[in-house]
């Protein structure tokens, strides 16, 4: 329906607000992706200025887009500068002024969409002018947005598929990953992002791993390894034969280098091989307030980030001696001044070389969501989060099963 239209000016004219409805800055474009087999261009997201800042705000991180603003659903904001993508469109940059057929599109009409998941936006109509001649007014038309399609279209269909997946789960583009032809699989490969395809490796079997990434050239594999979490990245290159391993080990970064040749050292089935050394590390005497800003970070893993280890100096795997950790829950009820050593708990570790069985055992014992390992000498050198450990204790193809379960 006509009423449910919203135009593109008048969007590109909207403040952007917190959660609690303070304006926090300007809505300056939109971006769309091309749809799928005839279907429309789906908003994927809004440029907006913030703070002096261009940046990208996820179109289903917006709660409301109406006459206000356009209103986030929580409070924080990702401030890192907006970067245009092969296979986006911004509608404002790329589409309204663009010339066709003798006319000219004047403004781009959006409708709400509701989906399985999430509601969002996809283009509907768009307005064609017609300028006057002769003193003449201007005409102008609304049409259905397929008579402008070619102004929608990709450069190539896999640079408009790596766009639609960008917002969507890791685990959900695995599976659509997976329903495409072996071709198709690496040709997608080099058109996503190195950050998305590192998510998207992290969710797929070594095996398929490697099949997925045979193509790459080695800058642009050691791009998307480095992209990698560090267990899932020794996983991967446990996968590889030797010396294509030794290549890519002495191509990546030296730190990162050894951090992997770190864990590869240690057994398959062990804590070992099961632990990340990315985790969050403090000193006692650091504050509740400075803890709270590391648990901010959206890069951390939700499982990561709901504890802090605490560890005499150096802080950095394999530390000082380990002292013990501190619960979000407890960060959260501690004024922000707090020394961090005043609310640790001193629960217990595992060692490197345990069994991954006796890691799950521990977990459920103790209700954690990660648990950190040391060494004999008490030093932590990294810990293994429950997500790990069902991935391990799971059946080899209970990603595949998932899918199909999803899909039938």
């Amino acid at each position: 329906m006509a009423s449910d239209l919203i135009y593109a000016f008048r969007i590109m004219r909207l403040p952007l607000l917190d959660a609690g409805g303070a304006a926090i800055g300007r809505i300056d474009d939109i971006v769309v992706v091309p749809g799928r087999s005839g279907d429309a261009p789906r908003v994927t997201g809004f440029v907006a200025t913030s703070q002096r800042r261009r940046i990208f705000v996820n179109a289903n991180r917006i709660q409301s887009l109406d006459t206000e603003g356009a209103r986030l659903r929580s409070w924080d904001v990702d401030l890192n500068p907006f970067k245009p993508r092969q296979g986006e469109h911004m509608l404002g940059r790329d589409i309204i002024d663009k010339r066709l057929n003798g006319e000219s599109i004047s403004d781009v009409a959006l409708r709400p969409t509701v989906g399985a998941r999430e509601s969002g936006w996809e283009v509907s109509k768009v307005r064609l002018t017609r300028r006057g001649v002769l003193g003449r007014r201007s005409t102008y038309r609304l049409v259905d947005w397929t008579e402008a399609s070619s102004l929608f279209a990709p450069a190539t269909e896999m640079a408009a598929e790596a766009a639609r997946l960008r917002d969507m789960h890791p685990s959900d583009v695995a599976g659509v990953v997976r329903a495409l032809p072996f071709a198709q699989r690496q040709l997608l490969a080099k058109e996503m992002d190195d950050d998305r395809l590192a998510d998207l490796l992290e969710e797929m079997p070594e095996s398929e791993q490697l099949a997925l990434i045979a193509n790459l050239d080695m800058d642009r594999l050691i791009d998307v390894l480095e992209e990698m979490q560090f267990d899932d990245l020794a996983d991967l290159l446990a996968e590889m034969p030797a010396q294509q391993r030794s290549r890519v080990l002495e191509a990546m970064d030296d730190d990162d280098a050894d951090v992997v040749r770190s864990l590869l050292s240690y057994a398959p089935g062990t804590a070992g091989a099961l632990m990340t050394p990315e985790i969050i590390i403090m000193g006692a005497n650091a504050t509740v307030a400075e803890a709270l800003a590391q648990v901010r970070n959206p890069d951390w893993l939700v499982s990561i980030a709901a504890q802090v280890f605490v560890t005499q100096p150096p802080f950095k795997a394999p530390t000082g001696s380990y002292l013990g950790v501190v619960h979000l829950q407890r960060l959260l009820r501690e004024p922000p001044s707090t020394e961090l050593g005043r609310c640790v708990s001193k629960e217990p570790t595992v060692t490197a070389n345990q069994s991954d069985h006796e890691v799950a055992e521990f977990l459920a014992s103790y209700n954690l969501l990660a648990v950190g390992v040391c060494d004999d000498a008490g030093h932590l050198l990294g810990a293994i989060t429950v997500d790990d450990v069902l991935d391990r204790m799971l059946p080899a193809d209970w990603r595949q099963r998932r899918r199909q379960a999803a899909t039938s």
